[in-house]
C-alpha cells in the first residue's frame, strides 16, 4: 500500500507516491478504450461534476482529457473511460477534505496504473494522507493502525462510472460519430446518426 503525503503508516502500507514522466499502460477494449470518447457535459454528467470544475481541473492539469484537448474557441474536449472515473474520484476526495496536492499526488499515481489494477485498488484517506489498499489486509492494517478514515472502492467508481455513461452519449473517436445511450426517448441524437 501507498499513499500520498508526508505520513507513513508505522509498520503498514507505504504513501501512494506520484509517478512524473510514467506513461499509463494502454487502455483495454470496451467503456474504457480510447476509441470512445465523453465530451465536457456527458463527463460532468457521470462523474457529478460542474462544467466550472471540469474547465478548471483541465486547464490547471489536474485532470486534463487523455484524448483531445481543446485548443481555443469551438473544440471540444473529449475525455475517455478511464479519464472519467478518474474525474469521479478527484471529485470524492475533494468533498472528504483532502489538500489539491495530496490529490495531483493520488492523479498521477492513478493514471500510473493499467485499467485492471484500477478496478482492484482501493483509496483510503484520514483527510490528510491517501492510501492505496490493493488487498482486504492491506485495508485492515490501514484501519488497525488508525490511520485510515474512509475509503474509496475505485472498482465501485468504475461501476458508478460505467452505468451512468450507459444513459448517455458518446462519442467514436476515429469518425466522430455520436454512440447513443440507452435513453429510449432520445430520437433526436438517433436520426442525426442516421442521416449522416
Amino acid at each position: 500500500m501507498r499513499s500520498t503525503g508526508d505520513g507513513m503508516a508505522a509498520d503498514g502500507p507505504a504513501p501512494v507516491t506520484g509517478s512524473q514522466g510514467q506513461t499509463p499502460p494502454e487502455e483495454t477494449a470496451g467503456p474504457s478504450s480510447d476509441l470512445v470518447g465523453y465530451r465536457g457535459p456527458t463527463a460532468c454528467s457521470a462523474a457529478g461534476i460542474t462544467y466550472r470544475q471540469l474547465d478548471y481541473w483541465a486547464r490547471t492539469g489536474l485532470v486534463e482529457p487523455s484524448i483531445r484537448p481543446a485548443y481555443g474557441s469551438g473544440t471540444q474536449r473529449l475525455y475517455s473511460f478511464r479519464d472519467v472515473v478518474v474525474l469521479k474520484i478527484v471529485k470524492r476526495l475533494l468533498d472528504t477534505g483532502v489538500s489539491l496536492q495530496n490529490i495531483r499526488t493520488a492523479v498521477q499515481h492513478l493514471r500510473a496504473h493499467g485499467m485492471t489494477d484500477l478496478a482492484q485498488m482501493t483509496l483510503m484517506s484520514d483527510g490528510a494522507t491517501v492510501y492505496e489498499c490493493s488487498s482486504p489486509d492491506e485495508v485492515v492494517d490501514l484501519l488497525q493502525g488508525g490511520q485510515g478514515v474512509f475509503g474509496i472502492a475505485v472498482g465501485v467508481v468504475w461501476k458508478d462510472v460505467e452505468s451512468a455513461l450507459s444513459q448517455l452519449h458518446g462519442e467514436h473517436v476515429d469518425t466522430g460519430e455520436t454512440i447513443v445511450g440507452d435513453h429510449p426517448e432520445d430520437e433526436l441524437a438517433r436520426r442525426r446518426n442516421r442521416a449522416g
